[in-house]
């Protein structure tokens, strides 16, 4: 449960269906750490977990007549999703920490609660669906019906196991149906607004909590000055460090040519920050690791499939194929554009996710 409108219809639609249910919430960040930081507000509300949020909770546990209880995972969600968050900015690469969180706690760590306090299954306020194809005996994870509120692309890490005990009750619904059902069962929060941000960045602004973070770990951000260049090698300018920069960026180049001008590729072991217009921003295959297969237990030929490169992109058509362990090539029938290193390459048949990766 974490405090929003989701999760509190999901608990109140299987409380009515006579389900036993037990609310948890996962206290993983204190919002109030980096406050007096520069650019560091002293007090964050309305974000998904904070104190509101836990508050929110509580109270819709006490409406359903539900137990809850917090669990904190504040030092897992440091080491599992903050670090390397900030490690792959640094590195040049432009990180999802919701996917990191999905595979790492959400669906690890609370399963692990669950059976530890006898529940036989997780159900969250995902938009997703996940159901057993009889025929593999595999357990299949679906867009949702809403693909406005699909959340498949953040979930592509999810295993056979995690999925035989989850619950997706909202993948059939649609976000406006969600907040109807949350009326009806008289739920004070439906009509709370949806939170947009990293949790634990305020205000999306990812360079003052990089500032911040580290200035509380007793570091400094390293001087990662470099070199602008053009993709044909000619150094145009320099820049103050490659994590201010990210594929696809255009503003705040620091150059002034005759026409606009975009960022190609961050080489981090270079420290150089590679910029050219923007038909060069378009690629025609990714290389994506540490896959995870959902619909299929290998990739044993090559398959035609769909590729989600960002959360908000239409799935484009493409090949995928095995390149090594752990790592799948795909090669798309039109060039792409943007796609990032650090972002998450999801394969779709139709609905069905395939698996997905991290972009390389």
């Amino acid at each position: 449960m974490s405090g929003g409108v989701d999760s509190s219809t999901v608990a109140a639609m299987l409380r009515a269906d006579g389900h036993e249910v037990i609310g948890l919430t996962m206290q993983l960040w204190n919002q109030r750490r980096l406050a007096g930081h520069t650019g560091m507000p002293e007090a964050v509300h309305g974000r998904c977990c904070s104190l509101d949020d836990v508050y929110d909770a509580r109270r819709v546990a006490e409406a359903l007549g539900i137990p809850y209880y917090v669990v904190n995972h504040e030092e897992r969600f440091e080491r599992d999703v903050v670090r390397p968050f900030v490690e792959e900015y640094l590195s040049g690469r432009t990180p999802i920490p919701c996917s990191l969180c999905n595979n790492h706690l959400k669906f690890d760590q609370l399963l692990i609660v669950a059976r530890q306090i006898g529940a036989e299954g997780l159900a969250t306020g995902h938009y997703a669906r996940v159901g057993l194809d009889e025929v593999s005996g595999r357990w299949l994870l679906k867009r949702a019906a809403d693909l406005s509120k699909d959340q498949t692309y953040f979930l592509f890490g999810l295993t056979q196991e995690q999925l035989s005990r989850t619950l997706f009750p909202l993948g059939e619904m649609t976000k406006q149906e969600v907040r109807e059902l949350a009326r009806h069962h008289g739920l004070a929060l439906a009509e709370k607004p949806d939170s947009q941000e990293i949790c634990f960045v305020p205000g999306g602004d990812y360079k003052n909590f990089l500032d911040a973070y580290l200035s509380e770990q007793g570091n400094t951000l390293p001087d990662a000055a470099g070199e602008l260049v053009t993709t044909g090698g000619q150094v145009i300018g320099e820049h103050k460090g490659i994590h201010n920069f990210t594929v696809g960026q255009r503003k705040g180049l620091g150059v002034a040519t005759g026409s606009p001008l975009y960022v190609i590729q961050i080489d981090g072991e270079k420290g150089q920050v590679v910029v050219g217009h923007q038909d060069e921003l378009y690629s025609a295959s990714l290389r994506a690791h540490r896959v995870n297969l959902i619909s299929i237990d290998k990739l044993l030929e090559p398959m035609r499939v769909t590729v989600k490169i960002r959360h908000r992109h239409e799935p484009a058509a493409a090949r995928i194929e095995q390149a090594g362990p752990e790592e799948i090539v795909a090669r798309f029938d039109t060039p792409q554009r943007a796609i990032t290193p650090g972002q998450a390459a999801v394969f779709y048949d139709n609905d069905t996710v395939v698996g997905g990766g991290w972009i390389a």
